[in-house]
């Protein structure tokens, strides 16, 4: 499994790398999704983590331009975010993402809602 974390925090970033080199995952980071698009380029992923607020292209902004291509219209999509307001819930669920996480969490609560996308 390839994961891509989309976070403008290194640290964010780091953290949840960490959690999925534990669990064996291969994992690629990108600052935000502009950067995350170009680094869709020669790499194939089974799986997103993306934050809401990201400078030059946010969350869901990049949730809807994956969500276009056919390769990841049905990818599982997590976001990983302080928002916890539900009408930005709502636009992340119409934007395609999958299951919605709000920063600080428990490893366990990510690990846990990651098998549940993988059935």
């Amino acid at each position: 499994m390839k994961f891509l974390i989309v976070d403008d925090s290194v640290t964010m970033r780091k953290i949840v790398a960490l959690v999925l080199r534990e669990e064996k995952y291969d994992v690629v980071e990108a600052e935000n999704g502009k950067d995350a698009l170009a680094k869709l380029e020669g790499n194939t992923f089974d799986y997103f983590i993306v934050d809401y607020n990201m400078p030059e292209m946010n969350g869901i902004e990049f949730i809807k331009a994956i969500r276009q291509m056919p390769q990841y219209a049905k990818t599982p999509i997590i976001m990983l975010t302080t928002e916890n307001e539900q009408d930005k819930q709502e636009e992340g669920r119409q934007a395609g993402a999958n299951r919605w996480i709000v920063k600080p969490f428990k490893n366990e609560v990510l690990q846990v809602t990651i098998r549940e996308l993988l059935g």
